[in-house]
């Protein structure tokens, strides 16, 4: 007997076979190399096509969990995530807050955030370590000038300030993301709750937290999973402003990976490294799901 699909099931099923031709070219592009680094992570490979390969199972993982330079490396790479995430949420809920309400001058604000968001990560390093430069650069001009400092400091050559000063080059670039994201999710609230929360008594700040808040977690979750993946894997803005000094102060687990594979030519350890790097993206990602996501709340 057969039986019929109900309007949804049909619509599915469409939709699947509209998707599949992407779906099947994604998969023919990412799941060559995905199993390319699962197998060079399994065996003790260095560069070279000739280069003997030693099957050693999970033992590059087990050399990696029980090293200490990894969890140093996975110390600073949560650091960094950790403060860079968690300031550029608060700043940009705050901004979005700000365009919401609509002062003088706001489009003009919404617009020029698009500035410090489309520039390039590496356009932004070099930006960034050109300011932090110790003989010409902008910040020692700027502390100069306001008497802050009496001579030029070598800022980057500091490994107790490197990291936080890899933060803040972070923190400019990508706040604008989630300030945006977070002022579209606040323009469809509907705005009916508030005027009835305010007749009924409640103060502004009242409204934030009880009412707009909470109607902005499915805009926040995307948000913070995004940021949180990106921030996890950082490399590129370390390798241009900091290139992992002074004294690796700065060595994330995407710059170890970086330097294991092409500078010590230990493929199958970097291999491996990606893979613990994707395991724990993943996680994180599970935690935030788990935290903030909430099918039930509806507006």
């Amino acid at each position: 007997m057969v039986r019929k699909l109900t309007l949804r099931q049909h619509d599915a099923l469409i939709g699947l076979f509209l998707i599949l031709p992407s779906l099947i070219i994604i998969l023919g592009i990412s799941l060559q190399p995905i199993l390319s680094t699962l197998y060079f992570s399994l065996f003790e490979a260095s560069r070279g096509i000739n280069t003997p390969q030693t099957f050693i199972g999970l033992g590059n993982y087990v050399t990696l969990l029980t090293d200490a330079v990894f969890w140093a490396a996975i110390g600073r790479t949560l650091y960094f995530t950790l403060v860079s995430v968690g300031l550029e949420l608060v700043l940009g809920l705050a901004i979005a807050q700000l365009i919401h309400t609509q002062p003088p001058g706001w489009r003009f604000l919404r617009t020029s955030l698009i500035i410090p968001w489309a520039v390039p990560t590496i356009v932004n390093g070099t930006m960034w370590r050109w300011i932090y430069n110790a003989d010409y650069g902008a910040l020692n001009g700027l502390l100069l000038q306001l008497g802050l400092i009496n001579k030029y400091i070598p800022w980057l050559t500091k490994p107790e300030l490197a990291m936080n000063l890899v933060i803040l080059a972070d923190i400019w670039h990508s706040v604008p993301f989630i300030a945006l994201i977070l002022q579209a999710a606040l323009a469809t609230l509907p705005a009916d709750l508030e005027e009835a929360a305010a007749v009924d008594g409640a103060n502004a700040l009242q409204r934030f937290l009880l009412i707009r808040l909470p109607l902005l977690r499915p805009a926040i979750l995307v948000a913070l999973v995004i940021r949180t993946v990106e921030a996890f894997r950082v490399f590129d803005i370390i390798y241009v402003i900091t290139n992992g000094g002074p004294a690796f102060s700065t060595v994330t687990i995407s710059y170890l990976t970086y330097l294991e594979t092409f500078s010590f030519g230990h493929i199958g350890r970097g291999s491996a490294l990606s893979f613990l790097i994707s395991l724990f993206t993943l996680v994180m990602a599970f935690v935030y799901i788990r935290i903030l996501y909430r099918p039930e709340e509806k507006l």
